[in-house]
């Protein structure tokens, strides 16, 4: 009984479990090289019901459906590229996963490093400004000519351990 459980435990940790319940087998070609094609061209197209997810790992009708017409566009003879031009002319550059960099797509691409980039140099700056005012508030308080003179003479007339 305990083999059983982990033999099955082992199972379903070595099964990709988001692949293995989306593609069902009516749907699979019957050539392993042209279904191994249509995975991979499905894997980069994005669920336009789930959008975070290709329409390999989807559940969605939808994503079935774009599945199958990537299928029936790899038996017609097309190319992967051109499987996915055709989706991108139907549905935009919304339906890849990794869109092209372009300059439409450029903020895309470099607006998280720029984030990014800018929030570290906000923090720096926030740093050293609040170091600066820590040194002057507690460290070097500016005093006047006059505050000086009378902390020396309490200095002085202080006696020494």
């Amino acid at each position: 009984m305990k083999i059983r459980a982990l033999l099955l435990a082992l199972l379903f940790a070595l099964t990709p479990v988001a692949g293995f319940a989306a593609v069902s087998p009516d749907e699979q070609l019957s050539d392993p090289k042209l279904e191994a094609r249509a995975r991979e061209v499905s894997k980069e197209l994005r669920c336009m019901v789930c959008q975070n997810e290709s329409i390999d790992d989807s559940d969605a009708e939808l994503a079935k459906d774009l599945r199958m017409l990537v299928r029936k566009r790899i038996l017609a003879g097309d190319t992967n590229a051109e499987v996915k031009q055709y989706l991108v002319a139907r549905y935009g550059e919304f339906v890849l996963m990794k869109p092209p960099f372009q300059p439409a797509t450029w903020l895309l691409w470099l607006g998280p490093g720029v984030i990014l980039l800018g929030g570290g140099i906000g923090v720096i700056l926030f740093l050293r400004r609040s170091s600066r005012r820590d040194e002057n508030a507690i460290g070097n308080p500016a005093l006047s000519d006059a505050e000086r003179r009378r902390l020396d003479e309490i200095v002085k007339d202080e006696p020494s351990e």
